[in-house]
Parts: C-alpha cells; structure tokens; sequence
C-alpha cells in the first residue's frame, strides 16, 4: 500500500473515530437526562449503558488502529 492510500485510510479512520465520540457523547447526555428525570425503566438506562460501553471499545480499537503503541 503506497504512502497516499495509507494517508487516506488514516483520515478515513479519524472521521469515524469522530463519529463514534460523538455518538458516545450523546448517549452520555441521553443517560444523564433520563436519570435526571426520574422516571426512566432501569432497562433502558441499561441499555443504553451497554451500548455506550460497545462504543467506548470501538473508540479505543480505532485509536489504537491510528496510533499503534511503539515500544521504545
């Protein structure tokens, strides 16, 4: 794979790393807003939570996939 096309495959990584944060970021407010009102099933909270978490891993595998740890 030539430099340009790794370059490219870089950047695409980065705009969907972007899009899971925000997506994570709106489920945080999700949450805090039906804790906030009270009256929210603790099954949807649930939910939510998993699905959160299922993103933050997402997150976590494309930054490692952008900036791979190099052991010096």
């Amino acid at each position: 794979m030539n430099k340009s096309a790794q370059m490219e495959q870089v950047e695409v990584l980065r705009v969907k790393l972007e899009v899971l944060r925000r997506e994570h970021r709106d489920l945080d407010e999700a949450i805090d807003a039906l804790q906030e009102r009270g009256s929210a099933d603790m099954l949807t909270i649930k939910r939510l939570k998993k699905q959160k978490l299922a993103l933050k891993d997402q997150i976590v595998t494309l930054e490692d996939r952008i900036l791979p740890d190099i052991i010096a």
